[in-house]
């Protein structure tokens, strides 16, 4: 049995095109070259211009171009002036390690994230290895770190790079649209959008209990995900005006989620940068404290002062106050505080020296007072 020669006599047709009526149509070779000679015909008379007339026809026909305009302002425009700075953090130790990210806050190459993200390295005295967003890697060392915020400062041995704007987190508004980016789970210059969900959450960041970051968070929908932390929360004109920290997720309860669901907190950029500025002049960070021990375990609303001999510090704040064991704190500075870790974020957003109002419940007779803080030691 001979094989079938392409092309040759009785070897039918060559372009099967189209099926109808579940029966093949069949184009012989000397129809399918008229098809391409008028084809080709149609095409130069089309191409020759973009308007004219076709067998006594007007036409008119649009050009395509390759150019898309982003206008200024835009996401994506916003995102290509600030991921160039927008750095990717891996510190490692002996007993494990962690990815995170940063971005730029001075040109000599000072760099905020969180604490979190660098603490395990800093402790067992590991590496902390930054890459930029053009492939450059450098080793950091770090300038200070405060646990209490949840902030690091950390520098690599470069200069000319593009410090970010900070903005003012006090002038945030719910509702108002903004821009997360950094590198979740090693996939650096990861851009998503949201907007600010809500203001002053009481939120407790960190990897583990013993670390005490209590921050007035940011709320906001957009997606952050593990290796979001320390990157910016931009607002819609590029400046930063929080930092990446925390999410909350459905619990291993709920199919063991750990993405996010659209609960994600920053710290505020006007704590950050404040923060920060201590962290580089001095390597630490002084915090503002009210001098009382909080009763963590009450469930009622307020914030409970314990009832205990060592529950006010003697000379502080609150002792100067008059302030005493048991009292019922429900307003700070015309806020009210409905849990403990709500006075304590309350307290930390403040600095030291401020001079606040403070409403307190003592033997079912509501009173209010006056207190200064001073620095936590």
């Amino acid at each position: 049995m001979t094989s079938p020669q392409i092309g040759g006599p009785n070897t039918g047709p060559w372009w099967v095109p189209a099926s109808r009526n579940g029966k093949a149509n069949f184009i012989t070779r000397a129809n399918a070259i008229l098809l391409a000679f008028v084809a080709g015909l149609v095409g130069a008379i089309f191409g020759a211009s973009s308007s004219g007339s076709l067998f006594g026809q007007s036409i008119n026909l649009s050009r395509v171009t390759n150019s898309v305009e982003r206008a200024p302002g835009s996401v994506a425009d916003l995102a290509q002036r600030v991921i160039p700075s927008v750095v990717s953090i891996e510190a490692s130790s002996k007993d494990g390690g962690s990815t995170g990210t940063g971005f730029v806050i001075e040109s000599n190459g000072y760099i905020l994230t969180n604490n979190h993200v660098i603490a395990e390295a800093a402790t067992n005295n590991g590496d902390i290895d930054v890459t930029l967003n053009n492939g450059q890697k450098y080793v950091a060392k770090i300038i200070g770190r405060d646990a209490s915020y949840d902030l690091a400062v950390i520098k690599i041995a470069t200069t000319g790079l593009t410090a970010l704007q900070l903005g003012d987190s006090d002038k945030v508004a719910v509702g108002d649209s903004v821009i997360a980016i950094g590198s979740p789970l090693g996939l650096s210059g990861t851009v998503t959008l949201g907007i600010i969900s809500a203001k002053d959450r009481a939120v407790t960041a960190g990897e583990t209990g013993s670390d005490n970051s209590f921050i007035n968070a940011l709320q906001t929908d957009a997606a952050i995900n593990p290796g979001n932390s320390g990157g910016p929360l931009i607002d819609s004109t590029g400046a930063v005006i929080g930092v990446n920290s925390a999410i909350a997720t459905l619990g291993s309860s709920f199919g063991s989620q750990s993405g996010s669901i659209g609960l994600g907190f920053a710290i505020p950029i006007n704590q950050a940068r404040k923060t920060a500025d201590q962290l580089i002049k001095n390597g630490k960070a002084t915090y503002p404290v009210l001098g009382v021990s909080i009763d963590m375990k009450f469930e009622g609303d307020g914030a409970r002062i314990a009832a205990n001999d060592k529950a006010i510090l003697p000379g502080g704040p609150a002792a100067k106050a008059g302030l005493k064991a048991g009292d019922l704190i429900t307003k700070f500075d015309g806020r009210t505080i409905k849990t403990s870790e709500e006075l304590i974020v309350a307290i930390r957003s403040k600095s030291v020296g401020d001079k606040v109002q403070l409403t307190y419940i003592r033997n079912d007779v509501t009173a209010t007072t006056t207190v200064t803080l001073t620095a936590g030691k």
